[in-house]
């Protein structure tokens, strides 16, 4: 059977595709947190850089040096109780444009009692015309501790790009106890340039980014609040539901990034990663 010519242009960018997945758990025995079964596919590894004293720390590399339309990424980590796992990434992660379908980004994280799980992977970077789907479902016990930070950047600014044109669906589920305590769906399409440009929306930002700190209570969100005049760019935060979440804006990436590291420094114990401060 012969295909057409477009039947057979889908078959070769669907075979060209980036597929890449990675799941693990790490156990706490003694008091000191090591990595128990692990499954790498295709293009995203992890490694772990170094033992620590009580808990791990791993590091995601993709190996396909960035996302495009049609790739798909797939994460699964589970904290067992009383293991402390810090998780960041590489580098930033590109997403580039896309012509067809969307690139697909998918992060589930477990935490059982005592855990102390920390997601703090560096900046995602969309450029013009790109196209990615994120889904990120959260499911701890009562008594586990979740750090977790996104930062997302609309184009390269420091290198004269912007991004105009594109799509961001990205939606957050999280469950506490087995209660979903907090659910959102962010949906940027079309003129995303434009409309981040809206007072009412971004007020010229090219940078978003969300922490969700739990547990979280007012004395955490007053303690953020006294480094207010610190901040370069938008930042808000709250706590309901036994968890806090900030939300940060700004016109400048960087600025965000300081923002982000001054309001994770006061809001837990968990040392950022080395490679953030590089």
């Amino acid at each position: 059977m012969r295909l057409d010519a477009s039947s057979a242009a889908s078959a070769v960018f669907a075979a060209n595709r980036a597929r890449g997945a990675v799941s693990f758990e790490v156990n706490s025995a003694g008091g000191v947190t090591r990595r128990g079964d692990l499954h790498e596919s295709g293009s995203l590894r992890v490694r772990f850089p170094s033992p620590e004293g009580e808990g791990l720390s791993a590091v995601f590399v993709n190996t396909a040096g960035g996302v495009a339309g049609g790739d798909r990424f797939d994460i699964a980590i589970t904290a067992a109780e009383g293991a402390h796992l810090t998780l960041t990434t590489a580098a930033a992660e590109k997403v580039y444009r896309a012509s067809g379908k969307p690139a697909e980004l998918n992060i589930a994280l477990k935490a059982a009692d005592g855990a102390r799980l920390a997601w703090l992977p560096q900046e995602t970077i969309l450029f013009d015309r790109a196209r990615v789907t994120r889904r990120i479902d959260i499911d701890l016990t009562e008594a586990a501790s979740l750090l977790l930070c996104e930062i997302v950047v609309f184009g390269r600014t420091a290198m004269g790009e912007t991004m105009r044109h594109g799509e961001f669906l990205d939606r957050w589920r999280v469950r506490r106890g087995g209660k979903l305590v907090f659910a959102e769906n962010v949906h940027l399409a079309g003129d995303i340039g434009e409309k981040l440009s809206r007072p009412a929306v971004g007020k010229g930002a090219v940078a978003i980014g969300t922490a969700l700190i739990v547990p979280g209570d007012a004395a955490m969100v007053e303690r953020v609040r006294e480094a207010s005049e610190s901040f370069g760019g938008e930042v808000g935060i709250s706590a309901w539901n036994g968890f806090a979440m900030a939300r940060f804006c700004a016109q400048d990436a960087a600025r965000l990034r300081a923002d982000m590291m001054a309001v994770l420094g006061r809001a837990s114990s968990v040392p950022l990663p080395r490679l953030w401060l590089n």
